[in-house]
């Protein structure tokens, strides 16, 4: 018999970083390079809590919001602009601080790191079970099922009501980190918050059209691709696809076009752990790893500078091809499988 849904736990943010938010006049916002709709949800979610606080707000972004994700109301009002930065900490002066959201390691915010650790202070809130320390004030919660539930909590903690915008956000969020509430990471909390979410006004079809009723016809020419190159291994239990840089051009796709596509031999009957290995533009190849039961891919990306969660990780690799890449990874995690 399977475990009974994960009960309530009690929450216990940080003081310190409720009192910056409370004292503090101006924030710089940010997350993840190549954000996921929990990233891009805490994040706008967290800045609609700040402006009804009458705070200043800065949504500090590496790079422009893929097109999938554009129809967050205010993803228009993110900014890229160093300069936009520069002005923005002039004015807030020392009562400016900065917050990382659902970032585990401070590399994970690319070129925005030097930018953010320069702030004081700088609050980190992040509910990865691999989460390595950083920043002044931190507040690490592997229970939650994302960063977006971790937000719902700041915001009835701060004693504010979500607006609309921002329970769509969090709403937006919690979804995607959940797989729509499938994964093992959905607690009892996750939906009373996800219920309370959809109470202020959320339409549930409406935010499952957006993600999964919008593709465009070059990601399934790119699926199509993607899904011949299925390989198996111990008796069916490790499942390995691929893309390549050839195949993003061929199909006219990009890379945001590929998300969710490891979930398809992790759901194959039999199989415990999925990896997806993708050629970035940049000649790295970055790794998504998904475990359904006993095996943490956690742990087998750690073995490659990487992290995230028992049951979804990923990592990176430099300077090497994908076969290379494929045998690394199919020795760790057959190990992994027979507990060593």
């Amino acid at each position: 018999m399977k475990s009974p849904l994960k009960a309530n736990r009690a929450i216990m943010i940080p003081e310190e970083i409720l009192q910056t938010f409370r004292e503090k006049t101006h924030f710089v916002v940010a997350t993840h390079m190549h954000p996921d709709g929990d990233a891009l949800g805490s994040l706008l979610g967290l800045i609609e809590i700040l402006k009804q606080m009458d705070k200043k707000v800065f949504g500090l972004v590496e790079e422009p919001v893929p097109d999938f994700y554009r129809f967050f109301p205010q993803s228009a009002q993110l900014n890229t602009s160093r300069a936009d930065l520069h002005d923005f900490l002039r004015a807030g002066g020392s009562d400016a601080a900065a917050v990382a959201l659902d970032c585990g390691e401070i590399e994970r915010l690319g070129s925005l790191q030097v930018a953010l650790a320069a702030i004081k202070p700088l609050v980190v809130i992040d509910h990865h079970q691999t989460h390595q320390n950083y920043g002044d004030y931190r507040w690490i919660e592997p229970a939650s099922s994302s960063t977006g539930e971790m937000i719902y909590e700041v915001c009835e903690a701060l004693g504010q009501t979500p607006t609309l915008r921002c329970a769509f956000d969090l709403y937006v969020a919690i979804v995607s980190d959940t797989g729509s509430f499938r994964y093992e990471c959905t607690g009892a909390r996750t939906l009373e918050i996800a219920a309370r979410l959809v109470g202020a006004g959320v339409n549930p079809q409406e935010v499952a059209s957006h993600l999964y009723d919008n593709y465009k016809v070059a990601r399934l020419k790119l699926m199509e691709m993607v899904l011949g190159t299925l390989r198996l291994h111990e008796e069916n239990s490790i499942a390995f696809i691929h893309v390549t840089r050839e195949m993003f051009a061929k199909s006219g796709a990009l890379a945001e076009d590929a998300e969710g596509f490891i979930d398809y031999p992790r759901a194959l009957a039999g199989v415990k752990v999925s990896a997806f290995l993708k050629e970035m533009p940049d000649d790295t190849i970055s790794v998504s790893l998904r475990a359904k039961g006993a095996c943490d891919v956690s742990e087998v990306a750690k073995r490659f500078g990487g992290g995230g969660h028992r049951n979804a990780a990923g990592c990176r690799f430099n300077g090497i091809g994908l076969e290379d890449v494929h045998n690394r990874l199919h020795r760790a995690i057959s190990s992994a499988l027979q507990g060593g």
